[in-house]
Formats: C-alpha cells, structure tokens, sequence
C-alpha cells in the first residue's frame, strides 16, 4: 500500500492472519507483537495510517481498551504517532530498535486439534496427475536434459498441446499465440505490468479474484469495480461506465466466477463480446474455473476477442505451477520480455506432464464435476441445518460458496481464527473493502472438517 495510505479495519485484520489468542492480561501485548512484525516487514510501510481504536476494535472482536493499549505500546516504542485530526501514523524509522516485548510470546491457538485451513479454493489433485509422471516418456525428458531447460514462451509441445484445446473448444488458436507461464496469477501479473500504466483505470468484478487485484495493484492501476449481480457481471452498469470513459482493461471471469461460482448464460456472454468490441475496451477472461463447471457440457467458450487465461492448477493439481496466456503472436513477445527479468521459465517436468494431461481434459472435468456436485449437495444440507441465518446462491462451478452471514464477516474470521479455523471473509475479495457481511466457504473440505469447524466457531455461525 502506498506511503500516507489509510488502511481500513477490516484489512488490518486480514493481514494480523495468524494472530491468535485467547483473552487474558497478554492479549494486547500479542497484538502489538503481530503489529509489529507487520511495520518491520514493510507490510506497513512508513506513514501508513492506521485505523480508528474503536473500528479495529469491532474488527477484531475485542474491546476497545485493549487496542488503546496497543497503540499506546507501540507510540511508547516509537512505532506510530497519533497526530491531532488524522489518527496513528506510522513511523517505521523506529523499528530498528523496536522490540515487541521482553521476549517472544508463545502463541496460544485456544482449541483443541490441529489447524482447519478453509481459505483456499484448490482441490487435491487428480489420480491420474500421479499417473502422467510415472509414465513420463523418459525420452522425450532426456532430449530436454540435453538442453539448457530454458523455455521461455513455453515448451513447444505444451504451447501446441494448449494451442489445440483451444482450438477444440472453437476458437481456433496457432501456438505462437501461446505464452506458457508458472501459473495463472503468474499470468495475470504479466498482463497487469505490460499492459497497465500507473494511473490507468482497470475495470474489475465487485467481488473478484484478490490476487487479480494484487496484481493490479501493483501495477498502479487505479480500480473501477463493476457489480455481480445474482445472473453475474452487470452488463447495464459496464454500458454505462464504457460510454462514461472506457477503462485500460476489462478483468472477468464469465465462465465460471470466482469467488461467487456464478456464470453468465450464453446471450449475456455474447452481449459483453460485443460490448468489448463496441466500445475498443481489451477483455482478459480469466478463464482458471471454467474448468470446474458443476455441468461441463454446458460450459461457456472462451471469450471473442479477450485475452485468456489458463491454469492446470485448477483441473489438475495445484502442484502443477503451470498457467498460459492466449494473445497476439506481438503480445506475447512482449510479454515473454517482462517475464524475463523474474522468472525465466516454467519447470520443464511439470510442462511435458501438464501436455500429456491435457490430452485427457474432457476425463478430468467428468470427475471433477461429479465429484463436486457431490460435495455440494452435502455442504449444503449441513450449513442448512447448522447454520440457518446464512444464505447463498448456489454456484454453476468453482470450489467454493459465496455466504452472506447476514453479520459482520471479518469479527467472525476473527473469532474463528482464535479456534483455530481459518476462514477469508468478503473485502478480500473486493477492491473497495466491500461484502463485509460475506465469506468464502471451500465447499469440496470433508463435510467431517466442515462440521468440526462449525463446531469451534460455534453460536456465531448460528
């Protein structure tokens, strides 16, 4: 974040991820510990201005007593300052003498067992990911050990391999237009920073994909959120912003939304093509949970005209650091020449696999989705039953349920983290701190995991 930037409450507690405590005579010096690990690692840099007492206090779940004395901590350790009619500031010059107390205080998590991490949408991987290394065509393996391993835009066999898929789904695609990455956020990140000058406006889904607006971010792009509605994007509302002042970039996920599962039907998804072109506006169709369509036959092709974005991580295995971009033959020249200076390529194992994988993509979304209509059906008998004041429309695909709790999210991941259940509630997913009432539920968890988590954060899931 940038110098002189005021952090909101609910973001600060986002990033305390990890803080965990029980309520004793310790809880604040624990929490101006957290605090300043987060000033030292220049997560907040100097002249950061801090939240309000009392709306970090309603953030954490605590009393407001207790932050005081947190702010109070830090000042006497020259950390932050609170000046007159602007709140605490931070004043980072002073960490290099800071010290969060006279030793390090363990971490008392509050319950009983081990962790439950329910923050990431990634699924275990696929048998047949294990079945595609072992039979691995050695040949094919030692012709590349015979090179540098250096691939910059990809091995030519994935870059064909992907090239194809394309071209089955009906956009008919040459492998010079492919860009092999580490990933799909690897991807984003590319386009974000070959495409976007600082102070450009970049249109984003209000949710979207927090590491879509990371990257964004870092890139200086100035963000303009655009509604998801129950049918999804909100197409009269992008009309309206495109005839006001069309932005750099258009960031979507029509085919299948994440964090909300939604997807758009076939004429809406028309619609927003011909909006793209309409107005000259460039589309990146993030297209990573296309794959986990709960009906793959129905699933929705590629957008006309966008640039796309791919993983094998999403279908496959998260393990797979394996992603592309679909562009232009220039585009991805130029692409390749900013990925050049971070990341000179993709492992060359995991993309002889990933090409062999792809071969039996139509296998591997089969499973998925029966596997997830599954999971689905039984998340949401048990949520039914133990949590009645939560709602949700039920998602088209992806690995997760969009839930308004109908109280304020960030209190409760706050309280579920003190009993040790991990949780990402919604202004992670906005790009204005928005869906405060929302969180992100990894419906494909074991519904015993989902139970035993429902149970630790007990009446405040009711």
């Amino acid at each position: 974040m940038p110098d002189g930037h005021r952090v909101a409450a609910a973001t600060l507690s986002r990033l305390l991820d990890g803080w965990t405590t029980t309520h004793d005579d310790t809880l604040y010096l624990r929490l101006a510990e957290a605090m300043t690990d987060l000033i030292r690692s220049n997560t907040l840099p100097d002249g950061t201005i801090l939240p309000s007492q009392r709306s970090l206090a309603e953030a954490l779940g605590i009393a407001r007593g207790t932050v005081t004395r947190v702010y109070e901590t830090l000042a006497a350790k020259d950390l932050i300052e609170a000046r007159q009619g602007t709140g605490s500031r931070i004043r980072s010059r002073g960490v290099l003498n800071a010290v969060a107390g006279d030793a390090r205080l363990i971490t008392y998590a509050g319950h009983e067992g081990p962790e439950i991490d329910l923050t990431s949408g990634a699924l275990p991987g696929l048998p047949i990911v294990a079945d595609a290394f072992r039979a691995l065509d050695h040949t094919a393996l030692l012709a590349e050990v015979a090179t540098d391993g250096y691939h910059p835009k990809g091995l030519q066999r994935l870059r064909e391999a992907v090239a194809d898929r394309y071209t089955r789904d009906g956009l008919a695609t040459g492998p010079d237009q492919i860009l092999i990455t580490s990933g799909a956020q690897h991807a984003v990140w590319l386009i974000a920073h070959v495409l976007v000058s600082r102070g450009d406006d970049v249109a984003v889904e209000e949710p979207t994909y927090r590491g879509a607006l990371e990257a964004f971010r870092h890139a200086g792009a100035q963000l303009v959120s655009i509604p998801v509605r129950e049918d999804g994007l909100d197409l009269d509302h992008l009309r309206r912003r495109f005839e006001h002042r069309p932005p750099r970039l258009l960031y979507c996920q029509p085919g299948v939304h994440n964090p909300t599962g939604i997807a758009l039907t076939p004429a809406r998804h028309r619609q927003l093509a011909d909006l793209a072109a309409t107005f000259g506006v460039t589309v990146v169709d993030d297209t990573s949970f296309a794959d986990l369509a709960l009906a793959p036959d129905e699933a929705l092709p590629p957008l006309p005209g966008a640039l796309l974005v791919g993983t094998a991580s999403k279908l496959f295995w998260g393990g797979l650091r394996v992603g592309w971009v679909r562009a232009t033959a220039e585009l991805v020249d130029r692409l390749m020449g900013l990925r050049r200076a971070a990341d000179l390529a993709t492992p060359v194992a995991d993309q002889l696999v990933t090409a062999d994988l792809l071969t039996r993509d139509a296998e591997a979304r089969a499973t998925r989705a029966a596997d997830l209509r599954t999971r689905l059906a039984e998340t949401e008998a048990l949520l039914s039953q133990r949590c009645p004041t939560w709602s949700w429309r039920r998602p088209a695909g992806g690995t997760g349920l969009w839930i308004d709790t109908g109280a304020n999210a960030v209190t409760l991941v706050e309280h579920a983290r003190r009993h040790g259940v991990r949780l990402v509630a919604g202004p992670a997913f906005s790009a204005f701190n928005g869906f405060v009432q929302h969180v992100r539920l990894p419906y494909w968890q074991p519904t015993s995991t989902l139970a035993e988590a429902l149970t630790r954060i007990g009446t405040r899931a009711g």
